[in-house]
């Protein structure tokens, strides 16, 4: 299953990606420049940069050939050549941006991420940085066969309902769902907590209900615990909140939140399994809290 390809102009896209190497698993846009917020004219957005991230096979041969493209893109590390570049990107998040790039008249910045880095983080959350965003809509511009990146992303999708729905309480509404997930990849932002706007996670979603619905309609409409109601717009949760339906939901997270969860609870020196640990998060009436805090 692809991610849906939100409507824009297709043209505007060809001319963005025209400017770089093709050998591309993931191509996709995000961030203010593409999708309205509460509170920003449209005039905003049409100034905003625009933010891109590429997801390649080859990343040695993909900078080689950006380097022969668009030199000017890079920072001083160009002189060092595409071994070094990509020797950094490994670093952090396993993403290297150019940023403040012109491009058809507008500044972009781009992102660039090894497809295995990238199905790393989507599956089991290693920095959440790159599969954050795209728990919330992004615009898919290009997106080759590979089955394995094809699964990560839907499987991504399911770990951010499952990590919602342990946060949230027994019911709630479809707007509430979608700013639980939107506001996972800043929990741990530090940006959040330092000169970042408090209300980013609502400006995002509430202007972007439909894009989110598009999003997450399909693993929603599997989905046991809920009645989604597509065509009225409307979700009806009733979430299993015994420590046995608790369990189950631990033990689908991503292997990086489960460890971040068993430090929490688990006193140092004592050598106990990460599945007995999560079944006693299971029993904890803080359990949502314990989630949220990994």
């Amino acid at each position: 299953m692809a991610l849906p390809v939100l409507s824009s102009s297709a043209v505007k896209f060809r001319r963005v990606l025209a400017h770089f190497p093709q050998e591309l698993s993931l191509a996709f846009a995000y961030g203010s420049g593409w999708f309205r917020q509460a509170g920003a004219s449209a005039e905003h957005g049409e100034t905003n940069m625009l933010d891109f991230v590429f997801a390649v096979d080859d990343v040695v041969t993909w900078h080689m050939m950006n380097l022969l493209k668009n030199r000017s893109h890079y920072s001083f590390l160009k002189f060092f050549g595409p071994k070094k570049i990509s020797t950094i990107q490994r670093y952090g998040a396993g993403i290297y941006y150019n940023t403040l790039v012109p491009c058809n008249g507008r500044m972009i910045k781009y992102g660039v991420i090894s497809t295995d880095a990238l199905i790393e983080d989507l599956l089991h959350w290693k920095t959440l940085y790159v599969a954050g965003r795209l728990q919330k809509p992004v615009k898919i511009l290009a997106q080759n066969e590979n089955s394995r990146l094809q699964a990560a992303l839907v499987s991504n999708l399911k770990s951010a309902v499952t990590a919602a729905f342990l946060m949230l309480p027994e019911s709630f509404s479809e707007e509430d769902l979608y700013l639980q997930i939107a506001g996972l990849s800043y929990s741990g932002d530090f940006r959040m907590i330092i000169g970042e706007d408090k209300s980013k996670v609502q400006n995002i979603v509430k202007p972007n209900i439909a894009h989110f619905q598009k999003l997450y309609s399909t693993i929603l409409q599997d989905c046991p615990q809920v009645v989604y109601k597509h065509h009225l717009g409307r979700l009806e949760a009733s979430i299993d909140k015994s420590p046995e339906g608790q369990f189950t939901q631990l033990m689908a997270l991503p292997k990086t939140l489960q460890q971040k969860i068993t430090a929490i609870v688990n006193p140092p020196g004592k050598n106990r399994d990460v599945e007995e640990i999560l079944l006693q998060v299971a029993h904890d009436p803080d359990c949502g809290f314990l989630v949220h805090q990994g």
